[in-house]
């Protein structure tokens, strides 16, 4: 193997398995939430999952703003340029921040409106609200730890990200597992345990990430001034590429979201049953958000240093990567849904059409571990962020989200047949995506 084949091999794998696991861990948070409800009531379950759904919403619009900065910065980090990134850098934490306080205003105004989209269960709402009453206030810590990290990420720093995680998840559990049961005299608090858990963890991780960028951080020496002031015409160039980025990550953000809201309206067990079969889901999907996010460094970073052979030869063997990663993927999770269910309390009929779930999601998660890296790590981070968008337009909001509608509440199909169908843009997006990336043209340099 020649030395630039065990280079390249090298450095994708290092952030590869430190942004895979650093995944995973920050994805056991909510995971740890869901089993430990799950014992202790299935309303409270259901509840903190619909809670979860404006959660991840929220989620998918940070790491828009992340990932926009992303793709700019590892051109400028290609070009061992460090003032610009700074400047973008400011602009995405003003961005994450304002869509945080947005967030924050609506939910505290209209809190039995926002979990009373997913269900009609009044139980099942009071449970949410209960939830998301303290679990609001983690919105800014979160926007704050997911900027840093993505400005680290930009400059080949993942490491941290591990740890913070790592913290987050011994935080959560065991102030979960004492105020959900009630345990060592603590009041049995329920789902409000689980939330008070969460915001602990959150809060300790930003203080972390503001100290390591403070003291710790080598490249960019980034200071609280430097958020105070923006550059115009960076700014500018930031939010044209960053915007449909945007649109993107918030629609597939609120395609998740609206499989809660079908599922729940369907059987009042679905929610349940979806919300124990989509975490364990996440978490395998983190194989492909980790390859996703090491692609658009990397490939992000050659095109910065002008060197367009070494980005074509980058995404041809990034490819044959994502399909084994597909294959061990899917297998993966096949034989995890057993054992993991296993821990959960659930009515027998919940529990069945969890593995049902769960047995598709398997099949879908080698498609999806192909055609997301390469759309969102490869195309993407090549400057080509608007095929993307027309793709997710026309494929979730063209043929998913009907598809599966009347599906549901036409047809009257079962909630497997309509998982599937939510399901079915992870499949057909690939073609796109292949033709694209080894026909077309995708990359464009961003820097000035």
């Amino acid at each position: 193997m020649k030395t630039k084949e065990k280079g390249f091999y090298k450095t994708f794998f290092s952030m590869y398995f430190v942004l895979v696991f650093q995944n995973v861990i920050s994805l056991s948070v909510n995971l740890a939430d869901n089993i430990m409800l799950g014992a202790y009531s299935e309303n409270a379950l259901s509840g903190v999952a619909a809670v979860n759904q404006i959660q991840f919403v929220y989620q998918q619009l940070l790491m828009a703003a992340g990932d926009g900065m992303v793709i700019f910065c590892s051109q400028y980090w290609g070009q061992n340029k460090t003032g610009p990134i700074k400047k973008i850098a400011a602009v995405s934490m003003h961005t994450a921040l304002a869509i945080g306080a947005v967030l924050f205003l609506a939910v505290s105004l209209f809190p039995y409106k926002a979990v009373g989209l997913f269900t009609e269960d009044q139980a099942i709402i009071e449970e949410g609200v209960r939830y998301l009453e303290i679990i609001r206030f983690t919105y800014f810590f979160f926007a704050v730890t997911t900027i840093l990290l993505a400005t680290l990420r930009s400059v080949e720093i993942v490491r941290i990200a591990f740890y913070l995680s790592l913290t987050t998840l011994a935080i959560n559990c065991c102030i979960n597992y004492i105020l959900i049961y009630g345990k060592f005299g603590a009041p049995r608090l329920g789902a409000e345990g689980a939330a008070i858990g969460t915001l602990a963890a959150r809060i300790t991780e930003c203080v972390i990430a503001v100290i390591y960028v403070a003291k710790k951080e080598p490249h960019l020496h980034l200071r609280l001034k430097d958020y105070m002031t923006t550059d115009r015409m960076l700014a500018k160039d930031y939010f044209k590429v960053s915007l449909p980025m945007f649109l993107v990550q918030g629609l597939w953000g609120l395609n998740t979201a609206l499989q809660t809201v079908i599922l729940g309206h369907m059987t009042a067990g679905a929610i349940a049953a979806n919300s124990a079969a989509s975490n364990l889901f996440l978490m395998v999907k983190s194989t492909a958000s980790g390859a996703a996010s090491a692609a658009s460094v990397m490939i992000g970073k050659a095109i910065g240093r002008g060197n367009m052979d070494v980005v074509t030869n980058y995404a041809r063997r990034m490819q044959k990567i994502f399909v084994i990663i597909g294959i061990c993927s899917g297998i993966l999770l096949f034989f995890l849904r057993i054992p993991i269910l296993s821990l959960y309390e659930l009515a027998p009929e919940t529990r069945q059409m969890a593995d049902h779930f769960l047995i598709i999601l398997s099949i879908v998660c080698v498609t999806m571990s192909y055609q997301m890296p390469t759309n969102n790590g490869i195309i993407r981070g090549g400057g080509s962020a608007m095929f993307v968008v027309k793709m997710d337009l026309i494929s979730i909001w063209g043929i998913v989200i009907p598809l599966s509608l009347a599906m549901a509440f036409i047809i009257k199909a079962s909630p497997e047949v309509v998982v599937c169908c939510l399901n079915a843009d992870q499949v057909f997006k690939c073609l796109p995506a292949f033709f694209k990336v080894n026909c077309g043209k995708w990359v464009k340099k961003l820097t000035r």
